[in-house]
């Protein structure tokens, strides 16, 4: 798919069929935040695959939204270390694996943290690291189609504020 109409058609998804991602895709998917830039390529993250529905029940528990992680077929922690800009770092790593997913036709949902300590108890931390956030995974309860309209028509569609109040040129 063009990456264009990837990242213009992909919505978050909150509901997953019950169907497993294949072992092929969730690399392709960790592979895409693996290869994000960070500052300075100091690459300060770890990625946690949660693929136990007990870890993901768990997890569940630590998020704002437990649903997303109950319902998906896998889940991704991030874990940052280190100062600077880890949290934007984090971010970029998160967006190309949403981004990849979707491309497969994976939907995806990021996770905030509502408990860190809860959060803790399930993914494995070493000390000066922490969960920046938990994408959850799977296919869409109700599949979509991206081709079936064009990047401007998904854009028109979308619920964003006009260029003209978030764009400024000088």
């Amino acid at each position: 798919m063009d990456a264009y109409l990837v990242i213009a058609s992909k919505r978050e998804v909150r509901d997953y069929a019950p169907r497993p991602v294949p072992d092929d895709v969730v690399r392709r998917i960790v592979d895409a935040g693996r290869v994000a830039g960070s500052s300075k390529n100091r690459q300060p993250w770890r990625f946690v695959v949660l693929r136990s529905p007990e870890a993901r029940e768990r997890a569940a528990e630590a998020v704002w939204a437990p649903g997303n992680l109950r319902g998906c077929a896998v889940a991704v922690a991030i874990v940052v270390r280190g100062k600077g800009p880890v949290g934007f770092d984090a971010g970029r790593a998160a967006q190309n694996m949403m981004l990849a997913a979707w491309n497969d036709g994976v939907g995806s949902c990021p996770n905030g943290i509502r408990d860190a300590d809860a959060l803790a108890a399930v993914v494995p931390l070493a000390e000066g690291e922490q969960v920046q956030i938990v994408l959850s995974f799977g296919y869409p309860a109700r599949p979509v189609d991206p081709t079936r309209r064009g990047p401007e028509a998904w854009i028109e569609r979308a619920a964003r504020k006009p260029a003209s109040e978030v764009v400024e040129e000088i």
